[in-house]
């Protein structure tokens, strides 16, 4: 029996704070929340809002051991994280336990012996304030769930679900995909001289306007044949640079993106492993503050490495002044621990965060700048150079919204006075494409979910997960289109014409919106305008912050929703359309004269010819892949119709390719096998449909262990969880020992099983 029981959210925590305490002190996980919604029905009492909590069944043997403990121990510290979250597992653990009044709450935000031994000397009561901001998101977000998804289940497709921040964050990716496709590329061309000094230095100076066409390109060139290139003024401008402040959890998700090419989510998991293992901050956070303790150890560390020039004590000050800002930035919980032990991804985050912290407390980096303006023929050209004087942070970290490129080289320029003249070498005249909007990735979908003040820290992460994992968004590759263009060339008097190829509008890992994301989400913007509005999501935000803060009272805020709310909710449930969810109809089929139309079908996005008015059964075929119902035309919708079609002979038997509502299939004499996902059946070969086959047979050996003649009826299957007995269209478990000799089981064994 231990005096002291100390409750954490992970078994990770609970190991690393063990190691801090004494042996009067035992440290048990409560392996996140203990108690939540009830999952398969509304939960919310719609006079009160009060939420019907129930323990899950894979909590209960949690709950049973840490009731024992909290029963055998003098003292319980609730120790789970220090943000709402883990404010109201407190509380639900206080209740569930039948924990007194004297609980101790304990909060910290780095897992170091001292951060630990400070928290035990100043526990403080649960912060019902913070227990209620954190209860009226998870209602408001089980209203909208519960009461927006049976409507899209009648509506568009069984099996969809609406939620109250992953809805808003599906409506910026299909908005911007909307301003991508309707983006119409225009041509310009880019001059560039390049020029030599009086000491044959190299000058590369860009034209400041932009000819429209060839013609106008080709003109210029020829006017600027014997032209004089004059500088006509030189500027050198000092300036600085400052260092990026340390990192919240939304620019870590930015950067770990950009440098280390990882996703939000995995930046999450890893940061959550440094900082349960004790080597950084806690990782949600709104805040850009760092320690006093911090930043004298970076002062210490910079004086001590690089020299007093390179140090700059800073403290940033937070711009979002929300109830749930932690007290600090993510930093290295010691600034004296440069390398870490761990995976390669624990280690790369970790020297990302440590360098950030560290380049936040040095000198600002100098630069000379230096513009020159030249003209020829009344043509202005202007040349730009940059020295680093001195290097400052830059020595340490440079950060990709600063510097895109990441180079770290100087482009410099030789000394030029006014009114000296340059020698030209050459100028090519390049054509050019103007590009249009850029698809978000998972980086940039946060940045803008922080500017609009949609979420808080510790959503981030969940909701881009969400919305693909519900398949309303997909990353992917864009694959770009093959350009021509031209390039002339004045070299003494003569201008060469050539053209070359290249791949325009390519974008990697960016997130598309899929068919009945698109359909969701204009249905949603249809008949929910406020669920789906930015600025009332954000405001939302604004009153869980006035709540935490105990400015306001969290049930009168979901009263005031609810009141509005779900009138509309019945209303839109009871109005009848004409037409299908999402249906777009392209035009009539030529041979048919029946109409031609795209909707989401059972199993996703289909074409159909035909109508249910119709005396002829429609037909159905699956979009292939790449394609959307968005961009599809009448003519790509009747070629998927081209189905079915007929590949050869296999084994005697014929082998086709066809169509149906649950997707592209191969036919093999009286058996059908599913086309994977992926695959284009309008290309799919005989070699390709004969693999599928086989595989079809292998899996089917497989599943039929053993059959007896005498009892036809009675087989032994191999089935998802292991063999069982299939008996008159009803299945029968084995036991362990049965399973491992399932193949030598006798007809007399069998029946045995089935008749107990």
């Amino acid at each position: 029996m231990k005096k002291n029981l100390v409750i954490v959210e992970s078994p990770a925590k609970a190991k690393t704070i063990e190691k801090f305490l004494g042996s009067d002190y035992v440290v048990k996980s409560s392996y996140g929340h203990i108690r939540d919604l009830k999952k398969k029905s509304f939960s919310i009492d719609e006079g009160s809002f009060e939420p019907e909590y129930e323990i899950p069944e894979d909590k209960e043997r949690v709950v049973e051991e840490l009731k024992k403990l909290a029963h055998e121990a003098q003292t319980v510290w609730l120790a789970s994280d220090e943000d709402r979250e883990g404010e109201a597992i407190s509380w639900h653990l206080k209740e569930v336990l039948g924990l007194n009044e004297d609980t101790k709450r304990i909060v910290f935000h780095e897992i170091t012996k001292a951060a630990i031994l400070e928290a035990i000397q100043h526990p403080r009561a649960i912060d019902m304030n913070l227990v209620a901001a954190q209860q009226a998101r998870r209602v408001l977000d089980r209203i909208v769930g519960f009461k927006l998804s049976p409507i899209l289940w009648r509506k568009v497709k069984p099996a969809l679900s609406a939620g109250r921040v992953q809805s808003v964050a599906v409506r910026l990716v299909v908005e911007k995909e909307r301003e991508v496709q309707a983006f119409q590329s225009e041509r310009y061309w880019r001059v560039a001289a390049m020029l030599s000094s009086r000491e044959n230095s190299d000058v590369q100076a860009e034209l400041l306007t932009r000819p429209k066409s060839e013609e106008e390109a080709n003109e210029l060139l020829k006017k600027l044949t014997h032209a004089t290139f004059t500088v006509s003024d030189v500027q050198k401008k000092p300036m600085k640079r400052v260092p990026a402040p340390p990192f919240t959890t939304s620019t870590l998700q930015q950067e770990a993106a950009h440098k280390l090419g990882m996703t939000v989510s995995q930046t999450m998991s890893v940061a959550q492993r440094l900082y349960e293992n004790g080597l950084i901050t806690y990782m949600r956070t709104d805040s850009v503050n760092l320690s006093a303790l911090c930043l004298g150890a970076s002062k210490k560390y910079i004086m001590e490495e690089m020299g007093e020039k390179y140090s700059k004590t800073r403290q940033y000050q937070t711009s979002s002044k929300g109830a749930q800002e932690a007290h600090e930035a993510i930093r290295p919980t010691y600034m004296d621990r440069i390398e870490i032990d761990g995976t390669n991804q624990e280690k790369r985050l970790y020297d990302l965060i440590w360098k950030r912290t560290i380049a936040s407390q040095m000198a600002d980096a100098e630069v000379e700048k230096s513009t020159v303006t030249l003209t020829a023929e009344d043509e202005t050209f202007v040349a730009q150079g940059e020295v680093v004087k001195f290097d400052g942070f830059m020595r340490v970290y440079r950060a990709t919204i600063d510097d895109p490129s990441e180079a770290d080289t100087e482009h410099t320029l030789p000394p030029l006075k006014k009114g000296e003249v340059l020698t030209r070498v050459n100028i090519v005249a390049t054509e050019k494409f103007t590009t249009g909007p850029v698809r978000y990735n998972e980086a940039s979908l946060v940045k803008k979910l922080e500017e609009l003040g949609i979420g808080r820290p510790s959503t981030y992460a969940t909701t881009i997960t969400t919305i693909q994992q519900r398949e309303y968004v997909q990353r992917g590759d864009k694959k770009g289109i093959e350009q021509r263009y031209a390039i002339l060339t004045l070299k003494g008097e003569k201008i060469a014409h050539a053209e070359k190829k290249m791949i325009v509008g390519a974008e990697k890992n960016k997130l598309m919106p899929t068919d009945i994301g698109t359909v969701v989400n204009d249905y949603l913007m249809e008949n929910f305008p406020q669920i789906m509005d930015y600025n009332f999501t954000a405001e939302v935000e604004k009153d869980f912050d006035a709540v935490a803060a105990g400015k306001k009272k969290w049930n009168g805020l979901i009263k005031a929703f609810y009141k509005d709310f779900n009138p509309l909710v019945e209303e839109t449930m009871n109005t009848h359309t004409e037409h299908k969810v999402g249906e777009k109809v392209l035009g009539t089929d030529p041979a048919t004269g029946e109409p031609v139309m795209v909707k989401i079908g059972r199993f996703g996005p289909v074409a159909q010819i035909g109508s249910a008015e119709s005396t002829k059964k429609p037909r159905f075929a699956q979009l292939g892949k790449g394609q959307s119902m968005e961009t599809i035309t009448l003519e790509e919708a009747l070629e998927l119709f081209r189905l079915p079609r007929t590949l050869g002979e296999y084994e005697g038997k014929t082998v086709s390719l066809g169509s149906g509502r649950y997707g592209p299939y191969v036919q093999y004499g009286n058996q059908y096998v599913s086309v994977p996902k992926g695959s284009d059946p309008l290309t799919m070969t005989y070699e390709d449909a004969v693999e599928l086959i086989k595989d079809k047979k292998k899996a089917d050996e497989k599943r039929h262990i053993k059959h007896f003649d005498e009892e036809p009826e009675m087989e032994i299957m191999n089935g998802r969880y292991g063999p069982y007995i299939c008996y008159k269209g009803k299945n029968y478990r084995l036991t362990k020992a049965m399973a491992a000799r399932a193949e030598e089981l006798t007809l007399e064994e069998c029946k045995k099983v089935v008749n107990a």
